[in-house]
């Protein structure tokens, strides 16, 4: 499938004509409205919104007060708490003049994963600038995004645009734990955030090479998040009379060890397809010839080996499964009663999730390992890649990063858009934001963002919004 979708003629002329013509000052943030972003962004990661901590409703307020500051009317900025006490969400709609179809949502998240301050260098919680990065927990995953959102938003409220369709920001409130604000906002206000399609900061991105963006990703598609427990038990006893074939820890290690082993078979959908064959075009040298021999039926066996020792590709390849939790014992000189292993697996959204389970089950091979899903796996279709929506943003990437591509992308990451595309609202992924695949750092030590690819990517999201709400429905 070619990922531009040639459209109809009559249909891009009419978007072409009716997009705002970039100038100078749009392509670069006016001062003010640069210290603006970064004012937003710091307060934000200084608000720990970790699930434990329970501030999201805290940031919610935070970013209701400059909106409402900014002018917008309070009856059309809503901090929504729930679907508990400990979760805040925020829904604001920009007013436009209604002539251009029903609302395009716009949406990032509060919340962040855990930080240690031991772990890091900086402390997580506090915005430290250093070299030309902005450091903190969620700099990338997501309250950049929701800095942007915000800033952009008052922005154009100054600046007096009317949209033709009316903007929804979302911000919700617990993305990286159970998803429970976005069902909850959809199952209880959907009224506030029903619209025609999503553009979501959480997914998608830039991708720079030797520090050069070579490709802007818009995500269509997501794998599919699934959590499993392997749980071994034992009576233990005392550690002077070891019983090593009864231990709960050498059974769940063993299995671990088999699971480190095994590789998901290649499976390539309508959306990783068109990556990689977008992504050939890219590329030069063994990477290009790799990724066009993926595509070949069978597969060329020596591509997908060197295609799936980058963890970047190898994402895109097939389902992952990996280990990322461990609890065992109850003392150093017992016997372990129970060993726990906690797997984390990241689904094709093709085959039924019910696959894997099965798999791992093959792969554990051990009648003594408990394997419970504690986060069920939620599937959800890939996107529609329309034109009226892929025309403007591949024009204005054009622009802002000229000779840089656009490449539709199934995210190996999971994000709240997936609610969204099962309650029927098409979500596209547009971070805007470039990343070296190889120094991803969010949920991970030191996480940071590019300064300049932070401002560049506000800079984006304020044109994209004009772009998509001025002069026609896409």
């Amino acid at each position: 499938m070619n990922p531009t979708i040639p459209g109809a003629v009559a249909l891009w002329a009419m978007l072409v004509a009716a997009l705002p013509r970039p100038s100078r000052a749009q392509e670069w943030l006016p001062p003010a409205d640069r210290q603006l972003a970064r004012d937003i962004l710091r307060e934000l990661i200084e608000i720990n919104t970790t699930d434990s901590a329970g501030h999201t409703p805290e940031a919610a307020r935070a970013m209701a007060q400059r909106l409402l500051a900014a002018g917008f009317p309070a009856t059309d900025v809503q901090v929504l708490i729930g679907p508990d006490a400990r979760h805040g969400n925020l829904v604001a709609r920009y007013r436009g003049s209604g002539k251009g179809g029903r609302p395009i949502l716009v949406m990032a998240h509060l919340d962040v994963v855990p930080a240690r301050r031991e772990d890091w260098s900086v402390d997580p919680f506090a915005f430290t600038e250093k070299d030309g990065w902005f450091y903190g927990r969620g700099s990338t995953d997501n309250k950049a995004g929701a800095a942007m959102l915000v800033a952009d938003f008052i922005r154009l409220k100054r600046e007096g645009f009317v949209p033709d369709r009316d903007l929804v920001l979302m911000l919700e409130g617990d993305e990286e734990t159970a998803g429970s604000c976005v069902q909850w906002l959809i199952a209880q206000h959907r009224d506030l955030i029903d619209a025609e399609f999503a553009l979501n900061t959480d997914a998608g991105g830039g991708v720079l090479r030797n520090g050069k963006p070579v490709s802007f990703t818009v995500q269509a598609s997501e794998k599919v998040y699934a959590t499993y427990l392997l749980e071994a038990r034992d009576k233990g006893g005392h550690s002077s009379l070891p019983r090593p074939a009864d231990n709960p820890i050498y059974h769940v290690a063993a299995a671990l060890v088999r699971l480190s082993q095994y590789q998901f078979p290649v499976r390539l959908n309508e959306i990783s397809r068109a990556f990689f064959e977008r992504s050939a075009q890219l590329e030069t040298g063994q990477l290009a010839v790799d990724m066009r021999a993926v595509l070949r039926s069978p597969p060329d066996r020596a591509a997908l080996a060197r295609l799936s020792a980058a963890p970047f590709y190898n994402s895109k390849l097939r389902t992952t499964c990996v280990a990322t939790m461990l609890d065992a014992g109850h003392a150093e000189n017992a016997l372990p009663q129970a060993a726990r292993a906690t797997v984390n697996c990241r689904i094709l959204p093709d085959p039924p999730p019910a696959e894997v389970a099965a798999v791992l089950g093959r792969i554990v091979a051990d009648d003594r390992i408990a394997i419970t899903t504690t986060y069920t796996p939620i599937p959800s279709p890939p996107s529609p890649l329309r034109p009226e929506i892929l025309r403007p943003i591949e024009r204005l990437v054009a622009v802002q990063w000229p000779g840089v591509p656009v490449v539709p992308v199934m995210e190996a990451g999971a994000s709240d858009g997936l609610f969204l595309r099962n309650a029927g609202i098409p979500t596209y992924g547009v971070s805007a934001v470039f990343e070296d695949p190889d120094d991803i750092r969010a949920h991970g030590k030191d996480e940071r963002i590019s300064a300049q690819s932070f401002y560049d990517a506000t800079v984006y999201w304020y044109r994209m919004m004009q772009a998509l709400t001025s002069g026609g429905s896409p």
